[in-house]
């Protein structure tokens, strides 16, 4: 039996993005650039060894949900962190207005 492994998303902004590990080793980030009163997610990557395992939603999740409680307003260029918002639409209020017209369709 495989054992559980430790999963864990963090920001870190002296590299503008948040990162996930996976028993300590970088999995996978999240790249943004932090104005007043927004945050603007541009990219996002989960290495090859990693893939298929969820961790991008689990990346993603947590930065909208460090947003929410910054009381942020997000602008998702990454395609990835825009596709996710379609498909969660708890986050389409964290939105600014141009995407969120976008991504409500």
């Amino acid at each position: 039996m495989e054992s559980e492994q430790r999963v864990l998303v963090r920001d870190n902004p002296d590299r503008s993005r948040f990162e996930i590990t996976v028993d300590g080793g970088l999995a996978g980030f999240s790249e943004y650039r932090s104005r007043p009163g927004r945050l603007v997610l541009t990219h996002t990557e989960v290495s090859p060894a990693y893939r298929q395992r969820g961790l991008a939603g689990r990346l993603v999740r947590t930065a909208l949900d460090t947003a929410r409680r910054r009381e942020l307003v997000v602008t998702p260029l990454c395609p990835y962190v825009a596709a996710f918002i379609r498909r969660n639409r708890d986050y389409l209020e964290l939105v600014d207005e141009v995407h969120r017209a976008q991504l409500a369709d």
